[in-house]
């Protein structure tokens, strides 16, 4: 059951935050530190599967104890390439533990409105969750995005793709396993593109490592929309392994061996030998409307602050927490903000984003 939390006096506001990914998670921990009280919702179960490897960067930045904080629980302090699940994880339990915060899980939210009261989000079970602020961090298909901005509903391809491929470094051939000295991360270049390869310590407890790389190709447009992956300006889905066609798969393999040093080569050998690369069409938003309000508190407006551009992870992040500072100074406000990341060495499983 999910409590309808409404402003009182005892907190600066309440807030519904959509999305539990890294961004959602981020913004619930930052507003919750600020007084409100935060009402976390996500649609998938938690501890989702998810085995990309995101750079981050350890270096101190800004002077608040929230950026701090978030900094330390998405890098512990080093730079270095980490696992998406386990830097959610991190933040997953900060959450839980953190004053103000409600989480809730296999919970989709099917709507979401204002009015001159409060915002809301309807979910699946048809509860509805009120707040003085909804924050959408809710994918690339963002049903909050939608309500903010109608007219721009959809992230738009950016013209290439990633083709992202890793196997277990106890599978490669003795002679190419990395060392343990050797960079956590590499980027290579070529004339079609340019390939980041990673080393990340794997979470089963064996010390064992996997191997990753992920292979930006801007040569294969026209695959994508003949096999129905981008139409128009639209990225529909992504393009799994099985779904390649083999002379594609034969191309890779060929380039894979003349472009890539080892051990990323035979990664991706491997991958285009047993169907288990992905092909992502890689999306960019840039908003023209991150906030649509009944009341607008111009004041409060200019206050946001972004947090997670200091953190240290790596990649183009349009959207960020903000710092409610005024929020009681106007107890009508309906603010609905719309959060996208798009990792430089990463995606997860399902290719959205949150």
């Amino acid at each position: 059951m999910i409590k309808a939390h409404l402003h009182n006096n005892s907190l600066k506001g309440t807030a519904v935050v959509v999305g539990a990914s890294l961004s959602g998670l981020m913004t619930g921990i930052a507003l919750a530190r600020e007084g409100l009280h935060v009402t976390i919702l996500e649609r998938a179960s938690e501890g989702r599967p998810g085995g990309a490897g995101l750079q981050v960067d350890g270096a101190r930045f800004g002077q608040s104890k929230t950026e701090k904080l978030l900094r330390n629980l998405a890098s512990q302090g080093k730079s270095t390439v980490q696992l998406w699940t386990t830097i959610e994880s991190r933040l997953r339990e900060e959450a839980k533990s953190t004053a103000g915060i409600e989480l809730h899980y296999n919970t989709r939210v099917e709507e979401v409105g204002q009015d001159t009261h409060s915002a809301w989000a309807i979910t699946d079970q048809e509860e509805t969750v009120h707040g003085d602020i909804l924050v959408g961090a809710d994918g690339h298909h963002s049903m909050v995005r939608r309500f903010v901005a109608p007219h721009r509903p959809d992230a738009t391809f950016a013209g290439y793709m990633v083709w992202m491929a890793s196997m277990n470094e106890e599978d490669l051939p003795e002679e190419q396993r990395p060392n343990y000295h050797e960079p956590k991360v590499r980027m290579l270049d070529s004339r079609n593109g340019f390939l980041f390869g990673s080393i990340i310590d794997r979470e089963d407890g064996t010390g064992n490592r996997r191997v990753g790389c992920t292979w930006y190709d801007n040569s294969r447009n026209d695959l994508l929309r003949h096999l129905g992956c981008v139409e128009g300006d639209v990225v529909l889905h992504s393009l799994r392994g099985k779904d390649v066609p083999e002379q594609t798969l034969t191309e890779l393999n060929d380039q894979a061996t003349k472009r890539w040093d080892e051990p990323f080569a035979t990664v991706l050998r491997h991958a285009t030998a047993t169907r288990t690369l992905i092909g992502i069409p890689i999306k960019e938003y840039v908003p023209d409307q991150l906030i649509k309000t009944t009341s607008v508190n111009w004041w409060f407006a200019l206050r946001l602050k972004a947090y997670i551009t200091g953190l240290g992870l790596k990649g183009p992040l349009n959207g960020f927490p903000f710092a409610p500072h005024s929020l009681t100074d106007s107890k009508r406000i309906s603010y609905f903000f719309f959060l996208f990341f798009s990792p430089v060495n990463g995606s997860n499983s399902s290719n959205n984003v949150n």
